[in-house]
């Protein structure tokens, strides 16, 4: 970590969460995560895979949790993949002679997030409005969960999903009423990820000829939500942008849909959308809670090691994943697509996730094995591929095709925002 007084090597728990605010707090500093950029660079110039915990050979100044000190062993990463280096009670204190002993992290038993139990999420997300913000910051988190209502041309779509007479031409009537949605319709069309024949003028010709009526619909209501709320700027370091993350999931997620026997396989259409819409909380996190988005974000940097549910229950007692299905209950989208928002880290069968909250959690999982999306990489369960009736080759094999086609994605979601 640094600041403008230097930096600094932090040592604490796996299983806890560094509460940057205390720590700053008892300091008197101002500490953040150096950049991923600056860490690649330190390490290589001293040849190091990952930053030694030890600070004899850092040569930095140390602050170590207290509750380390208490460990009658303490066990550090070695410098080879999955190595360690076990150090006895006595032999780590000898190391710290010098080191600042504070306390300021917070063991993650005690971050209850809530996964279970969405019936509880309306009264959670109240309660952290109320000890977090002012009135005039709750009445904003009551119009953006109310009001305003869901976009009409997102309105009139999902409708068409009830019609059984509906066609190309009912759809690309309502997108041509949009300028800007139906802009966006043609120009992936007309993308290289498609590589489609000809030219491609009209929403209707991108619908019949090249991207399907289901893909429209589907990339249509994503694209009417999530123009909704302004993209942050100031986002965690190493963060992925958000519609080139929301490109890659729903892709991923609507190919992963493709691969799974025709018995078990989730609509496709459905898991796509909730591949586009996966994150759409955090969008709604920093609309609603600008003084502690920041604070959301730092907290992240500094925890890489842990889920981004914890860092926001942790600041806000509530997070993205709650507060983006309760907004997709209340503008009455499908059950599908809340229940895979609100269940996307659920994967234990105790946890009774639902196909789509599965295949939502194995496209975010392959995406952070490639660098793309925030958080740690986690294990697999076997119970997860057996329940969707895939192999690890297979899911494999699905994602390394997309990233063969990265730079084409890549173009894809540049065309959604010119954040990306």
């Amino acid at each position: 970590m640094h600041d403008a007084m230097g930096r600094v090597q932090v040592l604490m728990p796996v299983n806890a969460l560094l509460d940057l605010e205390d720590l700053n707090q008892q300091l008197g500093r101002d500490l953040r995560a150096v950049s991923i950029i600056e860490t690649e660079v330190l390490c290589s110039r001293f040849g190091w895979s990952s930053i030694p915990a030890i600070p004899a050979i850092t040569q930095m100044p140390c602050i170590v949790e207290q509750s380390l000190m208490a460990q009658d062993r303490v066990v550090i990463d070695g410098e080879y993949d999955n190595s360690c280096i076990a150090l006895d009670k006595a032999l780590f204190a000898s190391l710290h002679q010098k080191s600042r002993v504070l306390h300021f992290s917070q063991p993650l038993e005690l971050l209850r997030v809530n996964r279970n139990a969405p019936e509880k999420d309306h009264e959670q997300i109240v309660k952290a409005i109320q000890s977090l913000t002012s009135l005039r910051i709750e009445k904003r988190l009551q119009d953006t969960l109310e009001l305003p209502p869901l976009p009409q041309t997102a309105q009139r779509i999902i409708q068409l999903r009830v019609d059984p007479n509906a066609g190309v031409y009912d759809l690309s009537d309502i997108v041509e009423t949009d300028p800007a949605l139906a802009a966006q319709v043609v120009s992936w069309a007309r993308s290289s990820f498609y590589a489609a024949p000809g030219k491609i003028s009209s929403v209707h010709d991108a619908i019949m000829r090249v991207l399907g009526y289901d893909l429209v619909m589907n990339l249509s209501i994503g694209l009417s939500l999530g123009s909704m709320l302004r993209i942050p700027r100031n986002v965690p370091e190493g963060f992925t942008p958000y519609w080139e993350q929301a490109v890659w999931t729903a892709t991923l997620s609507g190919a992963l849909a493709d691969a799974i026997p025709r018995a078990l396989r989730p609509d496709r259409g459905l898991c796509y959308l909730a591949g586009l819409l996966h994150n759409l909380g955090y969008l709604v996190l920093a609309h609603v809670f600008p003084p502690h988005f920041e604070q959301v974000n730092r907290i992240c940097e500094v925890n890489p090691h842990l889920d981004s549910e914890l860092c926001e229950q942790h600041v806000l007692g509530v997070n993205r994943e709650q507060i983006g299905s309760r907004l997709m209950y209340i503008w009455n989208m499908p059950d599908e697509l809340v229940d895979a928002i609100r269940q996307q880290k659920n994967v234990l069968p105790e946890d009774a996730p639902s196909q789509y909250a599965k295949v939502l959690f194995l496209a975010t999982q392959l995406l952070r094995r490639q660098g793309i999306g925030q958080g740690p990489v986690i294990e697999m369960p076997e119970e997860l591929f057996a329940s969707l009736g895939l192999s690890r080759d297979t899911a494999d094999t699905v994602a390394e095709t997309l990233f063969d086609m990265s730079d084409e994605i890549r173009s894809l979601a540049s065309q959604l925002s010119p954040d990306v």
